[in-house]
């Protein structure tokens, strides 16, 4: 007779992964045209990971973030934002089953082009 025995293991999540469900989510919704980098240096006092317009803060295993987005002209900037907000909180955690504490949306801009 055999036995099998179950061996706890480890799951770990490179940050990078989180910015790109964070990304595409965002880019999904309908008005956005794009992500941008954050401006400048911005908050040196917590550790963070900042790439492709998403800022990523990990504290306590509960996820904060701020997504920097360009938005397609004759949108309602609002109704956007809270897309944005609550589809980005429910991709991170449905697919990594992870808390997120806040995502801030802020709009640095809208695009005019025709595109």
């Amino acid at each position: 007779m055999t036995t099998v025995t179950e061996m706890a293991g480890k799951t770990t999540i490179a940050p990078e992964v989180l910015i790109s469900i964070a990304r595409l989510t965002t880019l999904d919704v309908i008005g956005v045209s794009h992500l941008i980098n954050p401006p400048g240096k911005i908050g040196r006092l917590f550790k963070q990971i900042s790439s492709d317009g998403v800022k990523l803060i990990i504290e306590d295993e509960i996820i904060y973030m701020d997504l920097f987005v360009v938005l397609k002209r004759d949108v309602n900037i609002r109704d956007v934002c809270h897309s944005i907000q609550n589809r980005v909180t429910r991709a991170i955690h449905e697919m990594v089953g992870m808390e997120v504490g806040r995502v801030n949306v802020h709009v640095e801009d809208i695009d005019y082009s025709n595109s």
